[in-house]
């Protein structure tokens, strides 16, 4: 069999390569070039340049042929423009995802075929494995990668069977520091090469200075909203009220607790939600219920005199469920979560945006990492954007299914319940959610198995 193995210098791919050579594989490498423009790109952060040096010495040490391939026309159009249009509606996409569905497994998949390969070859911390149906034909599937701090299914959450069919993963039953001690076995080029960060084959960039590339500053308030504010908020009370109908002692916890950035758990014990009481609801209420806050704050003004010339001057009115901390430069470049980048001070604890208006142009702030608007338990995915791996698995319409998910790379599989119904496909998570995005990928799994994600 023949196999291209996409070579990016990293000591992943490179030992990926040498395995597949020393299993008796037909090995050729095929190193892509997805970017030419390091405008935004911070000064030493993944230049493709000695990417491409080094993954051509890995090559020649391992003895395999070496390709080039320029992808950038396909990366763009295909990745870098709908990161663009996403940010511009006030989402945040995954491109690493969309990476590998339209890019790796797609325009790369297609140049190394035409070079004779019968499979494509990455250095992702995942596992596939084959079965086969009543009729006899095969079905891949995707596993989580063997290390639990580099598996990176989550990144090929969108991959097809077709696409599976010509994938191969040579180090996803490897731990990390296996791969570097054999990468230090064999002396390869990589061995102590460091782990690439950022957009992939972009790199680590000032977000704000990319997307203005197409998308223009505009000034806005940033809007701190205060505890005060979801005494009386009617959407806040929906949720604690009907999660609260969902337990059997009438009472969920809605809010996060923090552990670090990449670890999260209950401040309480999970929730406890009565299957047949989650069954019970209406399309309508798990709709509600899904949907995030919206806020609404009105400021006054008022004029005072200021200094001992009397200097009049115009200030904002003190309002018990908010202030007016400063400007921000286009609520387009913030995402819920984000903690750095508004250089708004003054505060004990840390802050955090909670919600973006893209059609007002505001970016809202909470206190602290266990603030209110940081915390939701339910999301929805709509119809259209649910993706299964193995089709045979999905789900129909009133059916529900317990599964381990997540909403983001590298945290911790959570407990949750997947409802499909007709207006959507809902995970109602037992503990609640820290920084649930619009636009990111919710991935689910039964075990170590993706079963499939959708785009929030």
């Amino acid at each position: 069999m023949k196999v291209c193995i996409g070579l990016s210098g990293g000591v992943d791919s490179s030992v990926a390569a040498l395995l597949l050579k020393e299993q008796g594989y037909d090995v050729f490498a095929m190193f892509m070039q997805n970017w030419h423009d390091a405008d935004a790109t911070l000064h030493g952060d993944c230049e493709w340049e000695e990417d491409r040096f080094v993954a051509e010495m890995v090559a020649r040490k391992i003895g395999i042929p070496f390709y080039f391939i320029d992808l950038s026309k396909e990366y763009r159009q295909r990745v870098v423009d709908a990161m663009f249009d996403e940010y511009a509606h006030g989402r945040t996409p995954n491109p690493d995802v969309l990476c590998n569905r339209e890019i790796k497994f797609d325009a790369f998949l297609q140049a190394a075929q035409r070079l004779g390969a019968d499979c494509v070859a990455t250095g992702h911390y995942c596992r596939r494995t084959e079965t086969r149906d009543e009729a006899g034909n095969p079905v891949y599937h995707l596993l989580a990668g063997t290390d639990p701090g580099k598996d990176q299914s989550y990144f090929l959450c969108q991959l097809n069977q077709e696409q599976l069919a010509k994938a191969m993963f040579p180090i996803g039953h490897l731990l990390k520091s296996e791969v570097r001690r054999i990468a230090h076995e064999a002396d390869l080029p990589s061995a102590d090469k460091k782990d690439s960060q950022g957009i992939c084959f972009v790199g680590k960039v000032d977000l704000p200075t990319f997307l203005q590339q197409k998308l223009a500053p505009v000034e806005g308030d940033i809007i701190e909203v205060y505890d005060a504010y979801y005494t009386d908020h009617p959407q806040y009370r929906f949720q604690q009220e009907t999660l609260s109908s969902l337990t059997e002692t009438g009472h969920a916890n809605l809010i996060t607790g923090y552990v670090s950035e990449d670890k999260q758990t209950p401040a309480a014990a999970p929730n406890v939600y009565l299957p047949e009481r989650i069954a019970a609801l209406s399309d309508e209420t798990l709709f509600r219920l899904s949907q995030p806050l919206q806020y609404d704050l009105h400021f006054e003004t008022e004029t005072y005199k200021s200094g001992k010339h009397h200097v009049r001057k115009t200030r904002y009115k003190a309002n018990p469920f908010g202030a007016v901390l400063g400007r921000h430069e286009g609520a387009h470049f913030y995402t819920i979560g984000q903690r750095k980048g508004l250089n708004v001070g003054g505060h004990a604890a840390p802050l955090f945006v909670i919600a973006t208006d893209i059609e007002k142009n505001i970016v809202y702030m909470g206190e602290g990492h266990t603030h209110k608007g940081l915390s939701r338990s339910c999301l929805r995915i709509d119809p259209e954007a649910v993706h299964t791996v193995v089709p045979s698995a999905g789900m129909k319409v009133g059916e529900m299914r317990r599964c381990r998910a997540r909403i983001r790379y590298r945290q911790p599989l959570q407990d949750a319940t997947l409802i499909c119904r007709a207006n959507g496909l809902y995970l109602l998570f037992d503990a609640p959610q820290r920084g649930i995005t619009p636009g990111q990928f919710a991935v689910w799994y039964d075990g170590d198995e993706l079963l499939g994600s959708g785009i929030i």
